[in-house]
């Protein structure tokens, strides 16, 4: 095809805007088309024009190469931190590995079965919600929820907690007079500064358990806070306290003081930061930041230095002033009858009454409580001990090079607690809050609930379970072959094993190279019994069993010797399954996992 010179191809060299991948193409074509024209009759001047587009797209990809070249030298640092990212998970989450996730299901298992021992059933809720279903139950902590939006520009949210999903359900259902008792496990989201090793997620998993309906005063109140109890004396947390108090209280407390009306939730946000920070620096949040008079806050601070169990309520209960106020008279009251079940039910030692305790969170109407251990708090501030001085408690780490604007600082976590490992309260008025909204007529339903946070709990339990030597696989035999390998005989007595419910498993090779490569295999998981198949034992229907055992040696698991000579022992095949279930080591094994 013949181009005349003035249809010829017109050639824009931008050199910043065009790319590698753009030349490239260009110098194809422009070459492709100098040969065309070579063959054809056109004027000198018109190939020579070509050939010259051709000349410049060629240097400016030898230059756009140099260039490329000089700026990655220059930021090979920013490179392998970029290379590095791609593999970093996104702030405050993290992956678990095997060993940990044994750890966790165990956890989750124990939380699970005390959950159905007391009554309740299984629920679950959507891992988002439509934004305004979740905004304004959350007080100042509302700035801590995740926003999405889809594809139809509908506003939604990650979930921040259990509760308000619930609400949702049980108001869209309209199971406003029936008793309920239902619990969740599943991950939340919370855009809050994270200490990973401490459990301090933005992407954690709470286990909840609540009580909904009509129930005779304070009973569902102390069920769960004995449930509460329960769990954590199964999930060996070490020494454990509950604080406890009383919404209703604290705002009787408030309104003796002289809080305006406007400013009690505020005022209360601050409060419940008295186990993370000094008093002196509440104190100034409630007047400088909040506004609070000075005199105020010290009245309230005369208050909330006080902890304490049946002493502290009659204490209370004799204060005229705070008699004379209807909430926190009510509140009182309904605390006495909590005191008395909880004798009932045996755990009153384990309760502090706690006037610091205030929850941040808006819908609690009643009871609150948190659970804590010493490791909930900084270093040098003890978690049963709120009104002591504490250091900083997430002070940033020192960096020796400036970050880029868009990395947040870091924490030093040497200087974070893991905070309470449990918490939770009644509210009683926000499934009608829902039901209001909905413009669905009925009474509003009594709640009481309780959030146990499963990653707090593990970073407490797992350096436990690392001591006690725990394992990462619940398989009880593996099943091994000399020689040949007699893959066909492995499978079809690995198959037999778990049928029988044992669990089983095997080297996934034809002809493995040798007894010391399956027993290897076997030990890495520490598999309690090893079942050899030999050609000339099977003819006569038997097996050799070994059982082997572990034992801490220092800080590390070790394989204990067998004795001498111990060869193992002689089984029949057709009783092996009666002979594992039969030991000592799969009974207690069998218990351990009821």
């Amino acid at each position: 095809m013949l181009f005349p010179a003035h249809r010829l191809p017109i050639l824009r060299l931008a050199r910043r805007s065009l790319s590698m991948t753009s030349i490239s193409e260009q110098i194809a074509t422009q070459t492709a088309l100098f040969h065309q024209l070579s063959l054809q009759n056109v004027e000198p001047s018109v190939l020579e024009e070509v050939k010259k587009k051709l000349g410049e797209l060629k240097s400016l990809a030898l230059s756009k190469g140099s260039d490329a070249s000089t700026a990655a030298a220059g930021n090979k640092e920013a490179l392998l931190k970029r290379q590095r990212l791609l593999l970093k998970t996104a702030k405050g989450t993290r992956d678990y590995g095997p060993a940990e996730m044994f750890c966790r299901e165990n956890i989750e298992r124990t939380v699970k079965e005390c959950f159905t021992t007391f009554g309740g059933s299984c629920l679950d809720t959507p891992v988002f919600e439509r934004k305004d279903i979740l905004v304004g139950k959350y007080g100042e902590d509302a700035k801590l929820i995740f926003d999405l939006m889809d594809q139809g520009g509908e506003q939604l949210a990650l979930r921040y907690d259990h509760t308000v999903p619930l609400a949702r359900y049980l108001a869209r259902t309209g199971a406003t007079t029936t008793q309920s008792k239902l619990w969740q496990v599943g991950k939340v989201y919370r855009r809050d500064n994270p200490v990973v090793s401490k459990g301090r997620m933005r992407e954690f998993s709470q286990a909840d358990f609540d009580i909904s309906g009509t129930w005779d005063p304070m009973i569902p109140d102390g069920e769960i806070v004995s449930l509460l109890c329960t769990i954590l004396s199964k999930l060996d947390v070490g020494e454990f306290t509950i604080k406890i108090n009383h919404r209703k209280i604290l705002d009787g407390i408030f309104e003796v003081c002289g809080v305006p009306a406007d400013k009690i939730r505020p005022i209360s946000s601050a409060v419940d930061k008295l186990d993370k920070m000094p008093w002196l620096e509440v104190k100034k949040e409630m007047t400088v930041e909040k506004g609070l008079d000075d005199a105020i806050a010290d009245k309230i601070g005369e208050f909330v230095k006080h902890k304490g169990g049946s002493d502290l309520l009659e204490t209370l209960l004799a204060d005229e002033a705070l008699m004379a106020n209807a909430n926190a008279k009510q509140g009182l009251t309904e605390m006495g009858l909590l005191f008395t079940y909880l004798r009932v039910y045996g755990v009153l030692d384990k309760i502090s009454f706690d006037l610091s305790l205030a929850r941040g969170l808006d819908y609690y109407t009643g009871i609150i409580y948190e659970a804590v251990v010493e490791a909930s708090a900084p270093p040098g501030f003890k978690a049963s001990d709120a009104t002591a001085p504490a250091p900083a408690a997430a002070l940033p780490k020192k960096k020796s090079k400036p970050k880029a604007d868009e990395e947040e600082e870091e924490i030093d976590e040497s200087q974070v607690g893991v905070g309470s490992i449990a918490a939770g309260g009644r509210y009683d008025g926000l499934v009608g809050m829902f039901m209001a909204a909905a413009g669905k007529k009925g009474a509003s339903l009594s709640c009481i609930g309780v959030s146990i946070g499963l990653d707090r709990i593990f970073a407490l339990v797992w350096p436990k379970w690392v001591e006690k030597g725990g394992r990462c696989k619940e398989t009880m035999v593996y099943v091994m072959a000399a020689g040949d390998g007699l893959l066909e005989e492995r499978i079809g007595l690995v198959c037999e094993l778990r049928e029988a419910g044992i669990k089983t498993d095997f080297l996934a090779k034809k002809k493995p190279k040798n007894l010391g490569v399956q027993f290897a295999a076997g030990e890495e998981d520490e598999v309690p019994f090893a079942v050899i198949l030999g050609a000339d034992e099977l003819k006569a229907g038997d097996v050799t069993v070994k059982e082997q055992k572990w034992e801490i040696v220092g800080k590390k698991k070790a394989k204990m010797r067998a004795e001498k000579g111990d060869k193992g022992i002689s089984v029949k095949r057709t009783g092996l399954v009666e002979w594992i279930k039969g030991t000592p080591t799969f009974q207690e094994w069998v218990a351990r996992n009821k």
